[in-house]
Order: C-alpha cells, then sequence, then structure tokens
C-alpha cells in the first residue's frame, strides 16, 4: 500500500486533506447529476437552490452562498447560457441585475429536490455512519467508506421517490397526447395512426375496452403514460408508451410498463403484442427484460399499421 503524504502529516495538512475529500465527493455527486440527465455541475447546486427561494441579485447570492464573488458571477454566466437563470435590471436600482430563475431552471430544481439531493444525502449518511474519535479520525473513517464504495454507487443504491399510478380521465387526455407528441415528434414524423389516438383517446381506446395508465412522481407530476389497444376479444396492443425526458433516472417507465402488462393480464388478454422501431432501443430492451420477445408473425399482421414500424413483438411472460 502507498504511503499517504497528506494524511500522514495529520493536522499540519488538514486543509489539503479537505480539500482533498471535498473534490472526491464533488466527483461522486457530479456522476450522480449526470445519471439523472442534467447537465449542471454540483458548483451550481447552491445558486440554483438560493434562486430556488427568492430572486437575488450576484452580491446577495455571494451572501447566500458563502463562495467568492468571481466564482458566483462565473456559474450564474454558466446557468444563463444553460437557459436555467434569467438575468434582468430592475427594483429600485436599475444599475443591479436580479437574477431568477426561468422556466427550465423550475423544472430542473423540481428534478434535483426530486432525483439527486434526497439521494446524496442518503448515501452521505450511510458513509459517515458509525463515525467516531477525533475530527481526523471521522476524516480517515470517511475517506475508508468512499474508498468502499464510492458516493455515487451508494446513491444509485438510495431509495427512488415514489410512483403513483393513475387511471384515465378526460382531465388527463392533454398529458397523452402530449408526452406521446414529445417523443415521437422528437424521433419520427407523427402519422395520422398516431393522431387518431393521440387526439381522441377515449373514442379510440377507452371506448372500445382498452385502457390507458398514467405514471404520477412526486414533485413533477405525470411524467409518463402507456395504454392497451384493443384489437380483438383477447387480443391487444400496447401502445402510445412515453415517459418525460425530466423523469429519466426515475424508472417511470418501467413502472408503467409492468402496470400496463399487469393490467392486460387483468383484462384476460391472451395476445398483447407491440409495434415500434429499431431506433428506441432502450424502449426495446425495457420490453425485452418485461417479457415480450421479437415475432415475425406478429409484424406480418399488423406492422403496417405505422410506416416506421420495424420491430414487432408479442409478450410471453
Amino acid at each position: 500500500m502507498g504511503v499517504d503524504v497528506i494524511a500522514d502529516l495529520g493536522e499540519t495538512f488538514l486543509g489539503s486533506r479537505l480539500k482533498r475529500l471535498a473534490e472526491r465527493l464533488q466527483s461522486g455527486a457530479s456522476r450522480v447529476v449526470a445519471d439523472a440527465g442534467l447537465a449542471v455541475q454540483p458548483t451550481h447546486m447552491g445558486l440554483l437552490a438560493a434562486l430556488d427561494r427568492a430572486p437575488m441579485t450576484v452580491g446577495q447570492l455571494v451572501e447566500a452562498v458563502g463562495a467568492s464573488q468571481p466564482g458566483v458571477t462565473r456559474g450564474v454566466g454558466q446557468l444563463v447560457k444553460m437557459g436555467l437563470v434569467r438575468s434582468t435590471r430592475g427594483g429600485t436600482d436599475r444599475r443591479q441585475r436580479r437574477l431568477c430563475l426561468t422556466d427550465e431552471g423550475e423544472a430542473a430544481m423540481a428534478r434535483i429536490k426530486l432525483l439527486i439531493w434526497p439521494r446524496l444525502e442518503q448515501a452521505v449518511k450511510q458513509a459517515c455512519a458509525g463515525l467516531s474519535g477525533s475530527l481526523l479520525d471521522q476524516i480517515a473513517g470517511l475517506e475508508a467508506a468512499l474508498a468502499r464504495q464510492p458516493l455515487e454507487a451508494r446513491a444509485a443504491q438510495a431509495a427512488v421517490p415514489g410512483l403513483t399510478l393513475r387511471e384515465f380521465e378526460d382531465a388527463l387526455a392533454p398529458w397523452f397526447h402530449d408526452i406521446n407528441a414529445e417523443w415521437i415528434g422528437a424521433m419520427f414524423r407523427i402519422e395520422q395512426a398516431d393522431r387518431e389516438v393521440l387526439e381522441n383517446p377515449r373514442a379510440q381506446i377507452i371506448d372500445p375496452g382498452g385502457a390507458i395508465l398514467f405514471v404520477e412522481a412526486e414533485g413533477l407530476g405525470i411524467v409518463g403514460t402507456c395504454a392497451l389497444r384493443k384489437t380483438g376479444p383477447r387480443c391487444a396492443e400496447l401502445t402510445k408508451m412515453g415517459v418525460r425526458a425530466s423523469a429519466r433516472g426515475l424508472k417511470a417507465g418501467e413502472f408503467v410498463l409492468a402496470a400496463t402488462i399487469e393490467r392486460a393480464r387483468a383484462m384476460g388478454i391472451d395476445k398483447l403484442y407491440l409495434l415500434t422501431n429499431s431506433k428506441c432501443a432502450p424502449a426495446i430492451h425495457l420490453y425485452e427484460k418485461l417479457g415480450f420477445v421479437h415475432d415475425a408473425g406478429i409484424m406480418a399482421e399488423y406492422g403496417a399499421r405505422y410506416e416506421r414500424c420495424d420491430v414487432a413483438m408479442l409478450h410471453i411472460g
């Protein structure tokens, strides 16, 4: 085992050792943030948290987060470029700029508070559990804990905030439309077959005996949906499964997909199939995980429904 000069010199190098420990914690936090699909850095968190409470000037932000003005100014500039913070002149002193969160910034904060902070809190508490002795002993214990299991690994094992299943009601029809239009429009051309279902979910799915389920995430609202479209007495297409990009990392897709498969069983569906495109690789992997297999017969019988369809799958779970 190599010599740790910083640790060996004890109190003399306490500042360097704390800096090293902070960098290790920041590195782990950066990976947690990236896994949640956010472009912000841990150094941005304090600025966003302060502006989440109230609009502030740069001077007020400096005081709120206890950082240097150049550092705060640099961080604010980065957040403005990312579209998360807006800078305006206003108030009694027109020379000062007021900083506030944009709509995108507020959405990012909702994800941070839901996906990142609880996990990091649990991870740090777990790493610090059982520490005792002098400050240097506790630092050594925390370093050893992080060496055994990095912060990001601990955060990945932390509990994910609860997801709730919601049944279709007419008031939720806009969510069904928008969630699916978001992902279809981003990857493909929205076809007439899509419009028929998205614009008339009750007539196209619910009234003929099908079902539409939604997944709601605490702090984010409705983030995903999935439907069962009856195509025969005991046959149904699993269709229009979509999850908001803001819910990445919550496993909302797996949650609503599993619930929809269970609903098909409860409805007495013997033949449950889906049609998709090979560009949707993450979704296809999830379908395979939950019991769908590629099926040439389904492709031959139903594949012509969508121009973009080049993958057809049948549930055998």
